[in-house]
């Protein structure tokens, strides 16, 4: 009896032993070793920027980053929670706060080569929030299997990601010393001209980019990312296409105030260059690209789910 009870016995820790063989599939350290699902909890800083058809750099408008000026940069940040599977796949859920602009005006010193888009005086601020679901992708743990070698995987992982992202953004223009609401303005005739419908403010996007990860202990891990948000949106700044007739605001019911404002950041050419004159069916935008607005994150991650040796 107990020989058969010692048996058995042996046999449970045989297999007890076989099954955190199996969890234990990359130790950290000599302390903790990785269960197949870790998890992290973390925030970011970031730079915020855009390309829109407000502002840019040299020359005409340029594709991508030829076109982006460095100086609208601003501050955001962001919160996460994450699920990766044996390091290679990790799922995420993200809230990115910020504020992107631009300004025509940032192009004085090269107005000549602009082509009348210094002259067209155009300028806009939005805020941005955002929740996105954010894959992400490990190449060095997908392709390669670190329990079946005697080397420690790598530290530092860089990785591919993509996702689908949720975010309201709102359009104001600065007019004397008050911010005014671009979207109610119907600055192109959205919503009154044929095939020019009215913008939502809450929209979906598409963010893409890549990253690398270092592992500081068992416990933190920090990040940098490159995250690329492509919109289904060319009225992120409030600028698509062409200019309308001034006489369209009244027509359509905007009174009062609303109606003065929308005359004046219609067309704000005047203001900077009496001969410089904007006309119905004017170009006014870029109607042929939709904007897109990207952060560069540095995240500090603190990781749980670890298991601890005995």
């Amino acid at each position: 009896m107990k020989r058969n009870s010692f048996i058995i016995a042996l046999l449970i820790l045989l297999l007890c032993s076989k099954e955190r063989a199996n969890a234990q599939y990359y130790f950290y350290d000599n302390d903790y070793y990785d269960t197949k699902v870790v998890y992290e909890l973390g925030g970011s800083i970031a730079a915020m920027n855009c390309l829109t058809d407000v502002g840019g750099n040299k020359g005409i408008g340029k594709p991508f980053v030829k076109d982006l000026n460095y100086g609208n940069t601003k501050f955001a940040g962001s919160a996460y929670f994450s699920a990766t599977y044996k390091y290679a796949v990790g799922l995420r859920l993200e809230y990115t706060f910020g504020q992107v602009g631009a300004y025509d005006s940032i192009l004085k010193d090269v107005q000549s080569t602009t082509q009348g888009r210094y002259q067209r005086n155009l300028s806009f601020r939005t805020n941005i929030s955002e929740f996105a679901i954010i894959a992400e992708f490990h190449p060095l743990y997908m392709f390669v299997d670190w329990s079946s070698k005697n080397t420690p995987p790598p530290s530092l992982s860089p990785y591919l990601l993509a996702g689908i992202g949720f975010y309201h953004f709102n359009p104001q223009a600065l007019l004397g010393d008050q911010w005014v609401d671009l979207q109610p303005l119907h600055t192109e005739g959205e919503g009154w001209v044929p095939g020019r419908p009215n913008y939502s403010l809450n929209q979906t996007n598409i963010p893409v980019g890549l990253g690398l990860r270092y592992e500081v202990n068992s416990m933190l891990n920090v990040r940098a990312e490159l995250i690329v948000r492509l919109l289904h949106t060319d009225y992120l700044d409030d600028v698509s296409t062409r200019y309308i007739s001034p006489a369209l605001f009244a027509q359509n019911g905007l009174r009062g105030n609303q109606l003065t404002d929308a005359l004046l950041l219609n067309s704000r050419n005047l203001n900077l260059d009496p001969k410089y004159i904007s006309h119905p069916g004017g170009i006014r935008g870029d109607p042929n690209n939709n904007d897109s607005y990207f952060t560069f994150n540095l995240k500090v991650g603190l990781v749980m789910g670890r298991g601890k040796v005995n």
